[in-house]
């Protein structure tokens, strides 16, 4: 018989845990049978003596059964995903979603559609959340059954809405005590809560996005690439089809921070323009994403599907039908007037000529988040119009009292503190930045 504090004790002192023991755990923790305290010394041993990779292939396992999973085999295609960790002005799911799913018209022969069943979070401290600017647009409901889900996502080939009740309860469970104990920043303990989430969609594989840098959670590229090795193996060692990709986050993805106005940014995109890098990583998550799911042969054919769904028009038609069959309001599609605006603007000038040398990445996030933009603790409410337009990015050049950076705000005591942050995020030098700034993607794991 199994009992928890044996199990406690072996991985305290870094012996390996049988799958048994490990789905014990997990079942407790699920239906209550074990004390929180307990399951607290668990993941705090998980922290000090880590995980193998036959145990972490068991704890997501175990994560990802202790609720219902979706069945998705009556959709006659591959059923693909992809999972950021994190970042500022991070908005590619809201592109690369619609532009994967128009692709299913017109499939030749010997190549599937795809469908993207999309079960995103929302943000919290200085990170957006793709929920919350999905709320922006008004209307629209992310607090779908799951019979809606499948509904819409066989019609549109996309839903996207928030984790139920029924999806992963385990993760629910563990990531609230993880939150209160220091256990958060385990690579072992994050690749089980994304991974368990992520494989309860139905889904055949899944594009990884592994942010690294100052607006990061992983800081440094070595903690990043080696989350991102966890998650694609453990993904591999479960039968799906896995790739990561590393990429910048030294400064804000695109120009703009806050959900209505990432929303307007991305409709930049399906309309064909929006700034360079953010073009260019939807275009390489969703060549992925079109490869790993038989849609492409390569990758430069995928990264042409992706560019043609653009172009003609068929990524923006679809965006703007998942949005009305998830009771938003469509014409934001043609009109992004429509979206919540805030009431005032207030510049941040440059206090001398010369070329912005850095951006302070994280403390923009959290500009924003001061503004009523994100939240510091869950229950926090979100203000959907407020943000930022960032107007000057790394290497670019600036004149004295020229504007940095623009800030959309409604509350005048919110703005200070915000201003007082975003005064230093910016360095202005003499000369552009050497080395040059390091390429959005680093590296490719998996592939």
């Amino acid at each position: 018989m199994l009992h928890a504090v044996e199990i406690i004790r072996k991985k305290r002192d870094a012996a390996e845990l049988t799958p048994e023991e490990i789905h014990f755990l997990i079942r407790g923790a699920t239906d209550g049978s074990i004390a929180d305290y307990q399951l607290a010394a668990f993941l705090m041993a998980v922290v000090w003596r880590g995980m193998t990779a036959a145990e972490l292939t068991a704890l997501t396992d175990a994560m990802l059964h202790s609720g219902q999973m979706l069945d998705l085999s009556a959709l006659r295609g591959s059923k693909v995903d992809k999972h950021s960790t994190g970042g500022v002005g991070d908005k590619t799911s809201l592109v690369i979603a619609p532009v994967v799913a128009a692709a299913g018209l017109d499939v030749p022969l010997g190549r599937k559609r795809v469908f993207v069943p999309m079960i995103s979070g929302r943000g919290l401290g200085h990170t957006g959340g793709t929920l919350d600017k999905l709320e922006s647009i008004p209307g629209f409901n992310v607090n779908l059954s799951l019979a809606a889900f499948r509904s819409i996502l066989e019609k549109a080939g996309c839903a996207l809405m928030g984790q139920t009740p029924e999806i992963a309860p385990a993760d629910k469970k563990l990531y609230a005590l993880r939150d209160v104990t220091a256990t958060v920043e385990s690579p072992y303990l994050i690749c089980a809560s994304i991974m368990s989430k992520k494989l309860a969609e139905g889904i055949g594989a899944l594009v990884l996005d592994v942010k690294t840098g100052g607006g990061a959670f992983m800081k440094k590229q070595d903690e990043a690439e080696y989350l991102a090795e966890l998650m694609v193996d453990a993904g591999k060692r479960m039968g799906k089809k896995v790739i990561a990709l590393i990429t910048g986050m030294d400064q804000p993805l695109g120009r703009k921070v806050g959900n209505a106005l990432e929303v307007d940014e991305c409709l930049d995109i399906l309309h064909g323009g929006g700034p360079p890098d953010l073009r260019e990583l939807c275009g390489e998550l969703a060549a992925w994403m079109f490869v790993l799911g038989d849609r492409a042969a390569n990758l430069d054919e995928g990264r042409a599907l992706a560019a043609e769904m653009i172009a003609s028009g068929r990524a923006r038609d679809t965006f703007r039908e998942i949005i009305r069959m998830q009771g938003g309001d469509p014409e934001i599609v043609d009109d992004p007037g429509r979206l919540p605006r805030a009431k005032n603007l207030a510049k941040v000038k440059s206090p001398r000529a010369g070329f912005v040398a850095s951006i302070r990445c994280e403390q923009i996030g959290i500009a924003s988040m001061v503004l009523g933009g994100g939240r510091e603790k869950k229950e926090d409410a979100i203000d959907p119009a407020v943000g930022l337009v960032i107007e000057r990015k790394v290497g670019e050049s600036v004149d004295a009292g020229s504007t940095l950076c623009t800030v959309h705000y409604n509350s005048s005591a919110r703005l200070s503190n915000a201003m007082d942050l975003l005064a230093n995020s910016f360095t202005v030098a003499d000369t552009p930045p050497e080395p040059e700034p390091l390429p959005l993607i680093r590296k490719v794991i998996g592939a």
